[in-house]
């Protein structure tokens, strides 16, 4: 019997051919926003390790979308085709491959983690951040709130992005409504006290990101799987809960959305997150169970029996690995080994091998 780990999965038209998955990274490398040479050997690396689906780190729908100036965008057709060389390479080994859209809202406009300051001046390329509300992140410039045109807009954008990213190949979209970025911002009722019809109850609060879905799910093919990545949990008394996540799962899937990516956190800085190996599989759990939309399930996820066993007892319907793949681009690879399964490895690799088909 093959492993649970390494069984296909439909979503609308496309077949993942296991549940192992490589979560979106930011790399903090490109170039005004293009894809480089590092991404096509960062992500190409992925793709001949055997995943069943290869995530593209967040990349923004406008440039202001972007979280530093070493971000990825996708705000016209010169950066929707710089992927085309990672997406047709995926697709040679039989990988599926997705992008992450999103907008950094008052997260925006920092310099790279390596450098030596936090906020991008604008002579660095640094530009003014939005947000639901005019709430500075810590540490970070006090944001611009969105007005509704502005809102709406925001929302065109995405829509837009979504059709290139389809034109160049990509086979998922992801909408990125987690870590504390700006749909997340609006979600949250720390980050979001409006009082016109984008704020105030749940209702409000969740009305942008329901109005994108509904927009960009009618703007891709079809048979196109659309994701959300959502953060179930700010972790702090009075903010987005999983209850909240559960009711928003709800209405995300019968607004056509086919997976939800759970994650959690990245709302407040200095939030106390009990943080263990598989800690928010719980929070995948629930929301599958309860809404019957599939999940995905991220977190110190790091070994094979850990990730099998997270899909044969119902947490998920996929695992996505992040520093487990860092450190191991041939994590799925080894994996089926260990669980007895005589996965496809490119015919380069061969002689590598310990279990023979």
């Amino acid at each position: 019997m093959v492993a649970s780990l390494f069984t296909p999965l439909k979503i609308r038209d496309l077949e993942i051919a296991n549940r192992v998955w490589v979560s979106p990274m930011c790399q903090y490398s490109a170039e005004n926003g293009l894809a480089t040479e590092w991404h096509r050997v960062h992500l190409g690396t992925f793709s001949t390790g055997g995943p069943g689906l290869v995530m593209v780190e967040a990349t923004g729908v406008v440039p202001e979308g972007r979280i530093s100036v070493g971000c990825l965008g996708i705000w016209d057709d010169d950066h929707a085709d710089a992927f085309l060389p990672i997406t047709h390479f995926a697709h040679s080994q039989g990988v599926a491959i997705g992008i992450q859209l999103a907008h950094a809202g008052r997260k925006a406009s920092t310099m790279r983690p390596w450098d030596d300051h936090l906020m991008a001046s604008k002579e660095e390329g640094g530009w003014q951040s939005v947000s639901a509300s005019e709430i500075a992140f810590h540490g970070m410039q006090t944001p611009h709130s969105l007005t509704e045109n502005e809102i709406n807009e925001l929302g065109d954008a995405f829509v837009e992005a979504a059709k290139r990213a389809i034109r160049v190949g990509f086979d998922v979209i992801e909408l990125h409504a987690a870590h504390g970025y700006l749909f997340h911002q609006f979600l949250s009722p720390l980050s979001n006290v409006r009082q016109d019809k984008y704020g105030g109850d749940f209702e409000g609060r969740s009305r942008f990101l329901r109005e994108v879905t509904t927009k960009v799910r009618a703007a891709i093919p079809v048979g196109t799987p659309l994701f959300v990545r959502i953060s179930a949990t700010d972790w702090v008394d009075g903010g987005w809960n999983i209850e909240e996540s559960t009711k928003l799962a709800k209405e995300l899937k019968a607004l056509g959305v086919d997976l939800i990516d759970v994650s959690s956190g990245g709302l407040i800085h200095g939030a106390v997150i009990p943080v263990g190996p598989g800690y928010q599989a719980p929070f995948a759990q629930t929301i599958r169970s309860q809404t019957g939309i599939l999940t995905s399930c991220v977190g110190l996820i790091t070994n094979a029996h850990q990730a099998n066993e997270l899909i044969e007892n119902g947490s998920g319907d996929a695992v996505m690995l992040a520093r487990a793949m860092l450190r191991n681009p041939r994590w799925a690879l080894e994996a089926a080994e260990e669980l007895g399964v005589a996965a496809n490895w490119p015919i380069q690799f061969e002689r590598a091998r310990n279990l023979k088909k």
